[in-house]
């Protein structure tokens, strides 16, 4: 009795810490990608909540819109620095562009589902089409942020004048064009630095998805998953990129509607 008590003692803690079991059913590779996206929430958190403590440092601008212009001495309204648009130049609409952007972005997350769905039917021709569609919302949103960029680093035809510390310790007043990590046109210093490092995060992480997605692609085109009998690499690059949408939602929040 003593010997069978054991030995199903030894079998149930086999079971149970011998290896090859999936908690919550997730495989490794997933589970691995939990504590990944885990990990990068802390990181943008940490980001978004130094933004909003700079924010709140400065004061926030109580004039008339249609006579802002920018200043060292409060926080610059996002509806009236994003109102841009490429290729009408003059023409203004608050917030419209990265909206636009926005939109891409979580359109690209339905077409990630819909591959992740036809992965699971096995159905290999959805699966690259979808992926397709979603590669294609990734590049776009990346080449619209590269177009704010560009807007915002040139800035506007009549400038700003501002007050700052130059690189020789002086005070100086002299009309800015557009916006570098010392000085912008727009407001402080800091909103350039954050717009800079808190978007070009982001931008990084839609990078590595774009190519991660190219990848996907590739291997679905040329029959890799089918292969393997399963398209666990798709769920896996899907989680990713449903993080890089969901994060670009709070700093869409943060940085242009606060």
């Amino acid at each position: 009795m003593s010997t069978t008590a054991t030995a199903v003692g030894v079998s149930s803690k086999r079971g149970i810490w011998g290896g090859g079991n999936e908690p919550l059913k997730a495989s490794y590779g997933k589970l691995m990608m939990w504590f990944f996206l885990l990990s990068d929430i802390f990181t943008f958190a940490a980001f978004l909540t130094a933004y909003a403590a700079i924010r709140v440092s400065y004061p926030t601008y109580a004039g008339p819109e249609d006579v802002f212009v920018g200043s060292n001495e409060y926080w610059p309204v996002p509806e009236l620095v994003f109102d841009a648009l490429p290729f009408l130049h003059g023409f203004h609409i608050p917030l419209a562009f990265v909206g636009l952007m926005t939109f891409i972005l979580i359109m690209s997350s339905v077409t990630m589902v819909l591959a992740v769905e036809a992965g699971h039917r096995n159905d290999r021709a959805d699966v690259t089409k979808w992926l397709l569609w979603t590669l294609l919302g990734g590049i776009t949103f990346l080449s619209c942020q590269a177009w704010e960029w560009s807007h915002f680093i040139h800035g506007t035809d009549s400038g700003s004048m501002i007050t700052y510390v130059n690189n020789l310790g002086r005070v100086v007043s002299e009309t800015i064009y557009g916006a570098n990590l010392a000085v912008n046109e727009y407001g402080p210093a800091a909103f350039a630095q954050l717009f800079f490092f808190i978007t070009g995060f982001h931008g990084f992480h839609v990078t590595i998805g774009v190519f991660l997605l190219f990848l996907a692609f590739y291997q679905s085109a040329v029959g890799v998953y089918e292969r393997r009998g399963h398209y666990e690499m798709v769920e896996k690059i899907g989680l990713y990129w449903h993080f890089v949408d969901l994060v670009w939602v709070f700093v869409f929040t943060f940085f242009y509607l606060i």
